[in-house]
């Protein structure tokens, strides 16, 4: 009998799929990687056509001396890495890490981990995908190029342990930039009016806005504005003009990709982009289900394709029209537009049994695998059902030249709300409005005059920065989570909650950044090198051309940076502390988290304190120094010398003066300073007195 052996990358998979393969086939594992570029060199002959050096990561060469002895036993090598660039590529290494010469060789791929999906892929073996190695090889070597050559730059100018990567960068110029919108944001005032009816029998009254006058839309922009208004309409009753019926639909949501599930996880169940892909791999790779052994619960995790096999949807079809009738099964073809950047090379991510139940798998799983596979379940289950139908009712109310405007919805046919509701969906209005009827006068009962103040785009989560890498086509399935991850963990920004912030080493590496290598760090160049690296994968385009197109020009700015970068001065900045344990006056060092004092005596005199930096300006509420202060996970803020008897803080940086109109404290806001009475917001110009709100 022919012996076969198949080779994946996980030996979590080797146990689901041995028991769906015959005695005769051997499964193995690779445990990911066995080659590599070097880590103390850059690895790439740029002399000679830049050819890659590749060498066994240190500690595989136990585990290839045995996949070697394993070869030489089998008549037939299947290999069975995951089915992505990746994987094609870590395929290839294996054969050029082992003898395999004279054997039968042959590539299979699965998109999940279940019997007929193996069987089917041993079936139709294919030979190694060249295009997909080159472009997995011509990523890793311009990463390469760009951490190896951009690195050291910022260990002579800033110092060591930084690094820089091609999108780990632009990530982190993506969260710089909006920190400085934020910053610079100026509060805008504007109002709101709604007006108060009585209606019917319901106990809360019909609440109508504020829409214009003479059918023109008016934003209420000052206190003056809603004062005029209320003395034009006040004792004055509201005439309905306009009353609408209709229908609104919400579609059903597409299946997960890996961005629309890190981005769903981390909303509802508060996951990491990190950890929902730890979790997924598992579900992946396999898990024992009581009753039904060890198998696959989810099809593969690392696609941006929201297409479904034609089995996948006959067992979904057959399953809703069972469970909820055929009234709720999507009719057509796809709920949604699935935009230009997508590759397809495999599905969503779905269950791989849809007849699997969350509530029945829930007793074998962990807590979180089970809400990350709950979430995927009922997710790709909405997406095969029809959309919701709401009844729609909008009225317009008129008083004298004022117009106002109140709606309500109630839902018709839940479609597929019965199974899935997404974490940010807004709440439907609870005006009941029925029966209003146009020429209907309508007594107020209440006018409700509120003011706003505009409010700055909000701090990037996980999820939204995800978000927007797609958006923009930086990256792809399998690099998200580990970039955020980088930047996080050199500390360049931290999560507070969900929100990320910059810290002041983020703001450092990001201006040298910008200033030295700004094609590097450009998000449309970055998107670029993302669409000629998928023209490799197609084999229109050789990994050569990227790569020697590359190299010169980042040569270059390299070069530049040296030769014309400042040096940022970071080290021996003597203070007037002094050490208490030698008498030296201390010294500001920099650390993982930020500035600290030192005794320059080290060795000798190992003696460290917090660094307390002077902000330049007195505590207003008390006149004391306000000194920049950090939190414990480094994002900066500035508070008052004498805390905690003085509770002073603020996130910026607060002004030599009071208000003028509240007497409360103001800070600096871009080229203004504002108030920070929310009440009051009074702004003006740095260099003016003039107020300018």
């Amino acid at each position: 009998m022919a012996s076969y052996l198949v080779i994946v990358e996980s030996p979590a998979k080797v146990k689901t799929i041995k028991k769906f393969l015959g005695s005769n086939y051997t499964v193995a594992a690779s445990n990911g990687h066995v080659r590599d570029l070097p880590k103390s060199t850059l690895g790439i002959d740029v002399e000679h056509e830049f050819q890659p050096k590749y060498i066994t990561i240190r500690g595989k060469g136990t585990l290839l001396a045995s996949l070697r002895k394993e070869v030489k036993k089998a008549d037939k090598i299947f290999l069975a890495t995951d089915p992505d660039r990746e994987g094609e590529a870590i395929s290839w290494h294996l054969t050029q890490a082992i003898n395999m010469e004279g054997k039968k060789v042959a590539r299979i791929t699965f998109n999940e981990i279940t019997k007929n999906a193996v069987k089917a892929s041993i079936k139709n073996p294919r030979a190694i995908d060249m295009n997909l190695v080159d472009a997995q090889q011509a990523r890793r070597m311009v990463d390469r190029m760009v951490g190896y050559a951009i690195s050291p730059v910022l260990w002579n100018k800033v110092r060591r342990g930084l690094s820089a990567g091609r999108v780990q960068s632009v990530a982190l110029r993506i969260v710089c930039d909006r920190e400085e919108e934020i910053a610079a944001f100026v509060p805008e005032e504007y109002w709101t009016l709604e007006v108060a009816f009585p209606y019917g029998s319901q106990k809360k009254p019909v609440l109508a806005h504020y829409y214009g006058t003479n059918q023109q839309k008016t934003e209420l922009k000052n206190e003056a504005q809603v004062n005029e208004i209320l003395r034009d309409i006040e004792g004055r009753p509201f005439e309905v003009t306009e009353v609408r019926k209709g229908e609104r639909i919400k579609k059903a949501p597409l299946p997960f990709t890996t961005s629309t599930m890190q981005q769903e996880a981390s909303k509802a169940l508060g996951f990491t982009a990190q950890k929902t892909m730890q979790i997924a791999q598992k579900l992946y790779e396999g898990v024992e289900i009581k009753g039904k052994g060890t198998i696959g619960l989810i099809t593969y995790l690392r696609t941006d394709s929201v297409r479904i096999s034609e089995e996948a949807k006959t067992a979904a079809s057959a399953y809703i029209t069972e469970q909820f009738g055929e009234a709720y099964l999507r009719k057509g073809g796809s709920s949604g537009k699935t935009g230009g950047k997508i590759q397809d090379a495999h599905e969503a991510i779905r269950p791989t049994d849809i007849r699997l139940l969350p509530a029945e798998a829930k007793e074998s799983l962990s807590r979180d695998q089970f809400r990350l596979y709950q979430l995927i379940w009922r997710r790709f289950a909405a997406s095969m059902m029809e959309d919701a139908v709401y009844e729609t009712i909008f009225a317009r109310l008129r008083c004298g030249e004022h117009c106002f405007n109140t709606s309500t919805s109630k839902l018709k046919f839940e479609g597929f709300r019965c199974c899935y509701v997404e974490s940010d969906e807004e709440a439907e209005e609870k005006n009941k409005i029925e029966g209003l009827e146009p020429g209907q006068l309508l007594e107020a009962s209440e006018v409700i005059p509120k003011q706003h103040f505009t409010q700055p785009l909000p701090h990037y989560t996980e999820a939204s920065l995800i978000k927007t890498l797609e958006d923009l086509g930086i990256g792809r399935p399998s690099t998200y989570a580990p970039i955020i991850t980088t930047i996080l963990f050199r500390r360049y920004i931290v999560k507070e909650g969900r929100s990320l912030y910059v810290t002041e080493i983020g703001e450092t590496v990001n201006r040298i950044m910008k200033e030295a290598f700004p094609s590097i760090i450009d998000e449309h160049f970055t998107a670029y090198m993302e669409s000629l690296l998928d023209k490799v994968a197609e084999g229109v385009v050789s990994w050569y051309t990227v790569v020697s197109n590359f190299y010169p020009d980042l040569k270059d700015a390299v070069d530049q940076a040296n030769a014309k970068l400042e040096k940022v001065e970071i080290e021996d900045e003597k203070t007037d502390v002094i050490c208490e344990e030698c008498g030296r006056n201390m010294v500001i060092k920099y650390g993982p988290h930020g500035k600290f004092l030192a005794c320059p005596g080290f060795p000798e005199c190992r003696n460290t304190k917090p660094y307390n930096e002077k902000a330049g300006v007195k505590c207003p509420l008390c006149g004391k120094e306000v000194l920049i202060r950090k939190t414990r996970k480094g994002r900066r803020y500035y508070g008052c010398e004498d805390n905690p008897e003085c509770g002073f803080m603020s996130w910026q940086k607060p002004a030599d003066k009071l208000c003028p109109r509240c007497g409360k404290p103001m800070v600096e806001k871009g080229s203004n300073i504002v108030c920070m009475n929310e009440q009051c917001r009074y702004i003006e110009g740095k260099n003016s007195e003039q107020q300018t709100s």
